[in-house]
């Protein structure tokens, strides 16, 4: 009897095993991520106190769900560690802007806007203009500057320049 107990147990044991793998298994892509990279910063003056940061990047979607942007910022992180947020315009303003400011260079992306979706699974490049109250010298010696992109539902994802 005391036999019959374990090979019993063991086959429980087995099978709760299997149960909870294949749980797993199906939620393997049941949260959300967004990974990304900077690919290019671009720096141009308006005036004496005032310039501009265009950032290049590319987003992919990890998850199995679609991630629906809630809120986008550009942060300039100085050498001294103070951080400062930069003024994010909208598409309508960036192809003003680079068509303005031939410093920038062409646009080449689109503009991440709040409430847009990032399919499952799919890659995107986009960009982001920022205005900054400091004159261009102060972001050329910038540590960095850093991406923040806030999903709808609440997580913040972060890219640092590198």
């Amino acid at each position: 009897m005391n036999r019959d107990f374990a090979k019993a147990f063991g086959i429980g044991l087995a099978v709760i095993a299997v149960a909870v793998a294949g749980i797993l298994y199906m939620q393997r892509g049941a949260h959300t991520e967004l990974q990304g990279t900077i690919l290019k910063i671009r720096t141009a003056p308006l005036d004496e106190n005032n310039s501009v940061a265009a950032l290049d990047f590319r987003v992919t979607n990890a998850g199995s769900y679609p991630f629906m942007v809630r809120t986008v910022s550009v942060i300039m992180e100085e050498k001294n560690g103070a951080q400062y947020q930069g003024a994010v315009s909208s598409e309508v303003d960036a192809q003003r802007l680079f068509a303005g400011v031939p410093l920038l260079g062409p646009k080449f992306n689109t503009t991440l806007l709040m409430r847009e979706r990032i399919a499952p699974h799919a890659t995107a490049d986009r960009m982001v203009a920022a205005q900054f109250n400091a004159p261009e010298s102060r972001l050329q010696g910038r540590k960095r500057f850093i991406l923040r992109i806030e999903e709808m539902d609440g997580p913040v994802f972060e890219y640092p320049e590198k």
